[in-house]
């Protein structure tokens, strides 16, 4: 087994933080014969074609909660945990067809700011509230835990020593380029760091499978993980099954986690910004279903490798082995463990390479999208309502830099948590369900007002804490789906009773022709749709 870090491994991984943070800079510097405008910074000028889109998306996706959080979650379900991962490439096409050509059309820097457009400031500001302190103190905090987790593992003696320094490092590298240089900075940087964690993901990937097959060979650590480990490559899993809660059976196709989806792929800023900064809506709608192509890999690279971690242990008599993944978060350190005891020398630099890019691409992203919402929807509207673009821009850069240092000084806070990937989505799902009421309601029902808006989400809050901590055991998949169900129900009727004509006067006019989409996007949604219909029949 290798141990640690070798010099060829930090050549390769200092020359990758060198490569990332110039890249980034020189793509915030080329525009010197002119000031960066608000449009510049938050939308990268509006100028990103469809493979920067797909890449960017999934770079933005992709971070230490699916690497070490999702191959935890693997290591303890098993190939069930692909369903957020297999489901979000079909709520990719829905969001093309559906949600992008409505969003492009508003010319958008922020989901909150059509919020403001369909129902009024005040739910604007509500929102725009929520999404700040959500990025802040989970998706910010999280991904700084996991992968100053992972590092302080692989590079360390996985005892805490190296925690702190990995969490300013990794805080340094995605700060060095993307405060600066704005969307346009991290999304060019995304299209390199998307091919090197791919990259890093699939050598990890065949030389775990190499590791765990008897005669040493990849077609045999799979024949070997699945003989060993079959129940953990069901997709749908039974009542019966330890890990219900989590994966409620046929609720992953049909219930709770299309809400989980729908509102991270379609109204989650970090996300859909992305979109927004399309050459035009037929280049976002092909980004679209690049990133759906490419987010069907993701469970190769990353769950798979969490089953053959859970075959080595299972089969273990190692007590140092046996003792790290029974402790607190031991199923998350399978990652980890698993590159630093048999990735070699100079791929190991590479692979863990991969690893901070997903972290740091993830990062970026997150600082970004804060920044956007701060400053377009609360900064510029409750502020300075005449502030110029550069005061605009410095506002960005101040508001992302402060999101970072608070994220820093909660990511320690995060030790409790077993299985982190699970806890993400576990509080992420107490706004999400409200958030996403409001949107599709306000989106496709004519008659929805702000006042049953604003009343839906502000109660969709309770609602999501009563289904969670009343002992009625019920998975919180099934929690979110409720959540949403009663959130639209009391939109409704609030809705009815004050809407004063046959539909609210800022309803959208919409018809056949804004949901149209052209043939290249309409074959690759069948294409995934059959290979999404393959999977779940052989894995069911």
């Amino acid at each position: 087994m290798n141990r640690g870090f070798e010099t060829a491994d930090y050549v390769v991984f200092c020359l990758y933080a060198i490569v990332i943070i110039g890249m980034g800079l020189w793509v915030s510097c080329r525009k010197k014969d002119r000031e960066k405008t608000a449009e510049d910074y938050f939308l990268a000028g509006k100028t990103l074609p469809w493979w920067a889109i797909g890449a960017s998306l999934i770079a933005a996706n992709i971070s230490a909660e699916q690497f070490i959080g999702m191959s935890g979650s693997g290591f303890a379900i098993g190939m069930a945990i692909a369903s957020y991962e297999f489901m979000a490439a079909l709520t990719l096409i829905v969001v093309g067809k559906y949600f992008l050509p409505i969003f492009i059309r508003q010319g958008l820097y922020t989901i909150p700011e059509f919020v403001e457009k369909r129902f009024s400031k005040n739910l604007k500001t509500i929102l725009a509230v929520f999404w700040i302190a959500l990025f802040v103190c989970v998706n910010l905090t999280s991904v700084l835990f996991l992968g100053a987790k992972a590092l302080d593992t692989i590079l360390g003696t996985g005892n805490g020593d190296l925690f702190m320094p990995a969490i300013i490092g990794l805080a340094f590298v995605a700060a060095a380029y993307s405060i600066y240089g704005g969307l346009s900075a991290v999304a060019w940087t995304d299209v390199v760091q998307v091919v090197l964690l791919i990259a890093g993901g699939v050598v990890t990937t065949l030389i775990a499978l190499a590791q765990v097959a008897p005669d040493g060979s990849i077609s045999g650590g799979m024949a070997y993980i699945y003989e060993n480990a079959g129940d953990h490559f069901h997709m749908i899993l039974d009542k019966d099954d330890p890990q219900y809660m989590n994966l409620p059976g046929i609720a992953v196709l049909i219930g709770g986690l299309w809400v989980a989806n729908l509102y991270y792929w379609g109204f989650n800023q970090y996300i859909i910004q992305r979109t927004l900064a399309a050459k035009s809506l037929k280049e976002a709608q092909r980004g679209i279903v690049f990133a759906a192509f490419l987010k069907m890999i993701v469970p190769l690279i990353v769950v798979i490798p969490g089953i053959v971690a859970f075959v080595m242990y299972s089969n273990s008599s190692d007590p140092a082995v046996i003792s790290m993944f029974e402790s607190t978060g031991g199923a998350d350190k399978a990652y980890p463990w698993l590159i630093k005891s048999f990735i070699p020398a100079g791929l190991k630099g590479l692979v863990v390479a991969a690893l901070a890019a997903a972290i740091v691409s993830s990062l970026a992203s997150m600082l970004n999208s804060t920044s956007t919402i701060f400053t377009m929807d609360i900064y510029r509207q409750h502020i300075d309502k005449n502030a110029s673009d550069r005061k605009l821009v410095t506002a960005g850069r101040l508001s992302a830099a402060v999101a970072l240092v608070v994220a820093c000084l909660l990511a320690p806070l995060m030790a409790s948590f077993d299985q982190m990937f699970q806890y993400i989505q576990e509080y992420t799902g107490i706004v999400s369900p409200g958030i996403l009421a409001v949107f599709i309601m306000g989106l496709f029902w004519k008659k929805t007002t702000n006042r049953g808006a604003i009343t839906g989400v502000l109660a969709s809050i309770p609602v999501a804490l009563l289904l969670k901590f009343l002992p009625i055991d019920m998975p919180f998949l099934d929690q979110m789906m409720y959540t949403f169900i009663i959130t639209v129900v009391v939109i409704a009727l609030v809705s009815l009773t004050t809407c004063k004509g046959d539909d609210d006067g800022k309803a959208l006019r919409l018809t056949s022709d804004v949901f149209r989409t052209d043939r290249v996007f309409n074959i690759c949604a069948y294409t995934i749709c059959i290979i999404l219909a393959v999977i779940y029949v052989f894995l069911w």
